[in-house]
């Protein structure tokens, strides 16, 4: 009888409940990361092509159009969908125009539940969003 006892105590492992909440908290974790993922690429893509924009020499003498115009041909090579020339805000107050955008990226997660994440970009790091003009 002790020894039944002592094999009970040093018994360890996973039940089939703890396996399957495990494996449907992985299975989320999975599932939000593969809807996210893409829209932080396509995030930090936009942020570096403001930032690119934003260092360029002859900036001051482009015309608002001209800029979008250039963020639409960078966007494309980009592969930048969810941002269109439209939403570029240029703030023309400073020494420098500052290029930014705000915007927001929805994404169907399970049924008629989405998954909403805004992202706000700059071509200066310290300033804040402007309004679309």
């Amino acid at each position: 009888m002790l020894r039944v006892r002592s094999m009970k105590s040093r018994q360890r492992g996973l039940t089939m409940f703890g396996f399957l909440f495990t494996a449907v908290v992985l299975v989320m974790i999975v599932m939000l990361a593969m809807k996210l993922v893409p829209a932080y690429i396509e995030y930090f893509s936009v942020k570096k092509i403001l930032s690119t924009m934003g260092q360029e020499s002859d900036l001051k003498s482009k015309s608002n159009t001209d800029i979008r115009q250039d963020f639409a041909r960078r966007a494309n090579v980009g592969y930048v969908t969810v941002v269109k020339p439209e939403d570029i805000a240029v703030d023309r107050h400073g020494a420098v125009p500052v290029i930014s955008t705000e915007y927001a990226y929805r994404t169907p997660l399970v049924g008629n539940v989405s998954l909403v994440v805004d992202f706000s970009a700059s071509s200066d790091p310290n300033a804040a969003a402007v309004e679309v003009e």
